[in-house]
């Protein structure tokens, strides 16, 4: 499962589901389908693996199971804001809580949370992932900070989705601590725009190449994407898909 964080849940208005019916409808239909659901703090730096014990709309409260470690338990019944992420029908399912209280249910360690008041739905459709052509190549700015070397570099893109990008870094120059973030970054859309964003790591994979050179693929998700910023990444990937089917139907 894709990792998250608050910036994530915060950028998706318009996947907003605000009825608490509904909302109710699918937290219990997250935990009747036993669906994992992972608990993340700290911008994604600690993840537990929890699940959906019960829900109770008398009381707003929604159970969730808690942590085997019981020095991580600990941690996050005092964490403060916590986000959520599970998925329900390949449909993938963001909320957040700013109170996490610990508890038991059925004699076991367990969280609760109130049931929240919004929560954002994503259908696959919105992280579909389109490779960047090679003939018109997409490119994003980078600036290092002073304690990494400093300056700017340009780096060419692999793939795009609304929830991120994957870059090419072949001259090794970034690093590749998952949950490194980057601000200001621009990322320039071919017959779209510039986007501005902060772009966080979530995956490194060094390729070798043919001629035996070294190729690094950086896997960044969007932290702070403003909703212009995410309407222009859906109308080039909108732009790909169009020129991928007018190829395709071409060679038919």
């Amino acid at each position: 499962m894709q990792s998250t964080n608050d910036s994530d849940i915060e950028s998706w208005h318009d996947f907003e589901v605000a009825s608490r019916k509904e909302i109710i409808a699918l937290l219990r239909g997250i935990g009747e389908k036993r669906q994992l659901v992972r608990m993340v703090i700290r911008r994604g730096t600690e993840v537990c693996v929890s699940a959906i014990l019960d829900v109770d709309p008398d009381n707003n409260t929604l159970t969730l199971d808690g942590s085997a470690d019981p020095e991580q338990h600990r941690r996050f019944a005092n964490v403060g804001r916590m986000a959520f992420e599970t998925s329900l029908d390949k449909i993938r399912i963001l909320f957040a809580s700013e109170e996490v209280h610990a508890t038991t249910f059925e004699d076991t360690p367990a969280f609760t949370i109130p049931i929240p008041e919004t929560l954002i739905r994503l259908q696959r459709r919105e992280f579909y992932r389109m490779a960047t052509p090679v003939s018109n190549p997409v490119s994003v700015v980078i600036r290092l900070p002073q304690d990494a070397g400093g300056g700017t570099h340009v780096f060419p893109l692999a793939d795009i989705s609304c929830g991120g990008i994957a870059i090419l870094d072949n001259k090794l120059v970034l690093g590749t601590t998952i949950g490194q973030s980057y601000t200001g970054c621009r990322i320039d859309l071919p017959d779209v725009g510039a986007v501005q964003t902060t772009l966080m790591i979530r995956n490194s994979v060094d390729l070798t190449l043919l001629n035996d050179k070294t190729n690094r693929r950086l896997g960044c998700a969007f932290v702070d994407i403003s909703r212009g910023g995410l309407a222009s990444v859906q109308k080039y990937i909108t732009k790909l898909e169009r020129e991928r089917n007018a190829r395709l139907a071409g060679l038919g």
